[in-house]
């Protein structure tokens, strides 16, 4: 079963001679499909190469235009997926783009960090990126009915949305499923980063954040629980959101004396990934956290409706010490939006008064399960 995925005919229109179009997610999440599908619609013939495969790093080894010319052919398109397993890649594609005529690349890879400082510089110009995240809800919008889509979301609140789960029945193959992700391959990319061993280490980081959805962390805090210097604990976080894990929410302020900025909040891109790590997939009714997976599962999915609308914004919490606070406040057309989060439809909210008072030209508005889609299609 495949989804039409909402970056498809971005990535197509973006496909231009002498340019690199480039997919980054996390593992899992459909890259490698999502191009077949693609080299299916656009004419061509295709070259295929896979950084996972040592043949396909001798073919490239040699960085010369004569290589690439006579390895290209008349191919018109060059597909690399896996693409940061090869060395020097972007000195490489840059060289293809720069010197082999009309061709068009594409390539993905999993991990952000490693891909951007090896394509960073040299293809500065030369490359257009897209981000793919495990599926969206307006990528299961395109094939089920509302209806559908209500009666879906407490599974989802529980076992995400990563594509291979739609293959899948029971709540025990998706509970395996999930277990084997994180085990094989969530944690590859950062493992096999500047010779990274820990394993243990990262994913009791990501089990005390998995706690404290919706709250700020203290990097000492977590150190003092982990045995790790604080520095450590930063560096493991910006690796995991590098590689698509979690992603962080800063305080928002303009140098109030009452505002909350220096601590910040922490989500996962996805449910189902959240609850394996803290081994707990049991039925909605059977947990005491329904709210923190309904804040982490909406505002990712805020999150992916703004990386695909291509939205120019920035994200963050609002909090005093007085401990008023706004869940999601996003900054954007030179204006403040500003939206609380509410699992229970009849739980009423209101924009705090000191908000307000800072930010009058702010909209604020308040998103529930009754109301949630639109804010999210």
């Amino acid at each position: 079963m495949f989804l039409e995925r909402e970056i498809t005919d971005q990535v197509i229109d973006s496909l231009k001679p002498n340019k690199v179009v480039l997919i980054l997610g996390a593992r899992r999440t459909g890259k490698t499909e999502l191009m077949k599908r693609i080299l299916n619609t656009v004419k061509g013939k295709s070259l295929i190469l896979n950084g996972d495969d040592m043949s396909s790093h001798s073919l490239l080894e040699e960085r010369t235009t004569e290589n690439y010319v006579s390895l290209i052919g008349d191919n018109k398109i060059v597909v690399i997926d896996e693409a940061q397993k090869i060395e020097n890649i972007g000195l490489k594609l840059k060289l293809m783009v720069d010197t082999v005529p009309s061709v068009k690349i594409l390539a993905s890879g999993s991990s952000a960090f490693d891909l951007s400082n090896k394509l960073g510089e040299p293809l500065t110009g030369r490359k257009r990126t897209f981000n793919l995240f495990p599926i969206s809800q307006s990528e299961y919008s395109k094939t089920e009915s509302i209806v559908e889509t209500k009666s879906k979301l407490k599974e989802r609140l529980i076992f995400g949305s990563y594509p291979e789960l739609l293959q899948l029945n029971s709540r025990n193959e998706k509970s395996m499923y999930l277990t084997e992700l994180i085990s094989s391959y969530l944690l590859k990319d950062i493992l096999e980063f500047d010779g990274l061993r820990n394993a243990k280490k990262i994913l009791d980081l990501l089990k005390l954040i998995a706690y404290q959805i919706g709250k700020e962390v203290s990097l000492s805090e977590l150190g003092n629980s982990l045995g790790l210097h604080k520095d450590t604990v930063a560096k493991y976080l910006d690796l995991l959101s590098k590689v698509f894990v979690v992603y962080r929410l800063d305080g928002y302020s303009r140098n109030l004396r009452k505002e909350v900025s220096k601590m910040s909040r922490w989500y996962f891109y996805d449910n189902g990934i959240r609850n394996a790590i803290i081994n707990n997939v049991n039925d909605l009714s059977l947990r005491n956290d329904q709210g923190d997976l309904w804040e982490n599962y909406i505002l990712s999915e805020r999150v992916k409706h703004q990386n695909y609308n291509n939205l120019m914004v920035s994200n963050y919490f609002w909090r005093t010490y007085q401990k008023q606070e706004i869940d999601w406040v996003e900054e954007r057309e030179g204006k403040l939006f500003a939206t609380e989060v509410k699992w229970n439809p009849k739980k009423m909210a209101k924009v705090p008064k000191t908000f307000m008072d800072a930010y009058p030209e702010s909209e604020f508005q308040l998103i529930n399960t009754d109301n949630y889609l639109k804010w999210i299609l």
